[in-house]
């Protein structure tokens, strides 16, 4: 089933806030199907470029919906006009179905001040950019805001820090709604290989160790990810690569800081809590990532939290 992802488009929309999330979820294929919405079919943007093909704000969005709200070049202003007050009605009107989680709303940048001004933060965690953190608070003095965070979570709403952070964001909701091999086939087209994290670290073993361009490492790692499950040997694994095991396990920690067997146990790591997260019992998720026993499983997740 594809997921419906409403941007929604006010004049002076941050071009990067909203083309950045939108290539993204546009890569994943015909998982997402994207749609802009406001209250005008064409808006002025932060680079001058005019976006048209806007269509008007529907009375309300099917469940399951993706909601989200790009930040502005000038907050204090933009969301001050009329059009923005549209904005804020509309989402006030769509309060019974966010409290019901049938929306799930993602705000980049200054786009947490749209959502604050319309009653979706009170009582909730979350972010924006360094700059908009006093005006965030000022706005909503019932929200915990967490400074210095790539994104936060509060349930379904989902806000994060400056402009690129969105991509970031996106890579995240890709990963919880099509699984991580998704979210990594995604951020090596766009050439991301290093994943900013927010609060979640699951995804993280997938993409933290790609900011590198040598491709017998990324050789090693295109096996490895496709099937951490498998019972790997080092010489299986540079055979695959086409470089010798002394070789690859120098390279691994020239580029990488990490052992070949290390970089493996993560993998497995972030797999076996993707099938807890789905209700499997330790043994069963343990032996699924590759894993010879759960006792195996605990003694690596204690090693990765030393």
């Amino acid at each position: 089933m594809r997921i419906d992802v409403w941007f929604v488009m006010l004049p002076g929309v941050l071009s990067l806030d909203m083309t950045g999330p939108a290539e993204t979820f546009v890569l994943a294929g015909d998982a997402f199907r994207l749609h802009y919405i406001g209250p005008q079919p064409e808006v002025p943007t932060s680079i001058g470029l005019t976006m048209s093909g806007i269509k008007p704000l529907p009375e309300s969005l099917p469940p399951g919906s993706l909601l989200v709200l790009p930040g502005v070049s000038d907050s204090r202003s933009q969301f001050s006009t009329p059009q923005a007050q549209q904005i804020q009605h509309w989402l006030m009107r769509l309060q019974p179905q966010i409290q019901r989680q049938d929306i799930t709303v993602m705000c980049v940048c200054s786009g947490a001040l749209l959502a604050a001004k319309s009653g979706l933060l009170n009582n909730r965690q979350c972010t924006t950019h360094h700059d908009v953190i006093s005006r965030l608070r000022t706005a909503v003095p019932t929200a915990t805001i967490k400074e210095n965070r790539i994104f936060v979570q509060d349930e379904n709403i989902w806000t994060s820090a400056g402009i690129t952070s969105g991509i970031d964001l996106a890579l995240h909701m890709i990963n919880r709604l099509c699984g991580p091999e998704k979210a990594l086939t995604v951020a090596r087209e766009m050439v991301v290989w290093f994943r900013r994290s927010g609060d979640d670290p699951q995804l993280s073993p997938w993409l933290r160790y790609r900011n590198h361009l040598h491709p017998a490492i990324h050789r090693a790692q295109d096996a490895l990810t496709a099937e951490p499950q498998k019972a790997w040997s080092v010489p299986d694994i540079a055979a695959l690569a086409h470089v010798s095991p002394r070789h690859l396990t120098r390279l691994f920690q020239l580029h990488l800081g990490i052992s070949v067997r290390d970089y493996l146990e993560q993998l497995r790591l972030a797999v076996a809590e993707q099938w807890l997260l789905q209700g499997r019992g330790v043994e069963q998720a343990s032996l699924a990532a590759g894993f010879s026993s759960p006792r195996q499983y605990h003694r690596a997740r204690q090693r990765s939290v030393n």
